[in-house]
């Protein structure tokens, strides 16, 4: 009978707590807090510095075509959300080509766990942009028909590359995306 009694006190407890509870306001959803993206921005630098500090075993076998990293706002604007998510994820895809050529390219094993990190941060900006419900990326048969393109021949500049697009491209489309705006009333 205690044990029922106890419950019952404990149900009514919690109850009056939630009623009680002071209204808090949401947080942005995780998807959009540009925290993460700075945290990959902060990798990519720290992998760039590593970089130029490298000495031996550290560079490209080949060039490798990039996105191009300037941004045109005017240009930008005019751009609809589909086509700004296109740019995006075509320069993702590019960047992810460069990096895996340059895994293999890299000789120097402290570079690795850098290199790996940027693939995986390519990766899980691409998981974000699928969950802010932006269309899926088709990547073409080769680079030589995307626009926007330019090449580099050195580990570091790839990397310079990497993390000015972060900067620039991938966070105005973050920030404009719709599933992150909040609503104004």
């Amino acid at each position: 009978m205690l044990q029922k009694t106890n419950r019952g006190l404990l149900a009514l407890l919690l109850m009056v707590l939630e009623w009680t509870r002071p209204g808090l306001p949401s947080p942005l959803r995780p998807i959009c807090d540009l925290r993460v993206l700075n945290h990959f921005i902060k990798e990519g630098r720290d992998a760039e510095v590593a970089m130029k500090s490298c000495r031996e075993g550290c560079s490209l076998s080949e060039s490798v075509t990039v996105p191009q990293t300037r941004v045109d706002f005017d240009v930008w604007e005019k751009k609809n959300g589909l086509e700004q998510a296109q740019e995006v994820q075509s320069g993702l895809w590019l960047l992810q080509q460069a990096f895996s050529l340059l895994q293999t390219s890299v000789t120097n094993t402290a570079l690795h766990s850098h290199i790996d990190n940027s693939i995986r941060n390519l990766l899980s900006i691409n998981a974000v942009l699928r969950s802010l419900n932006i269309q899926e990326y088709t990547p073409p048969a080769s680079a030589a028909g995307l626009e926007a393109t330019w090449t580099v021949s050195s580990a570091t500049d790839l990397l310079q590359v990497y993390v000015n697009f972060l900067r620039g491209k991938v966070r105005l489309l973050l920030l404009d995306a719709q599933a992150c705006q909040q609503d104004v009333s």
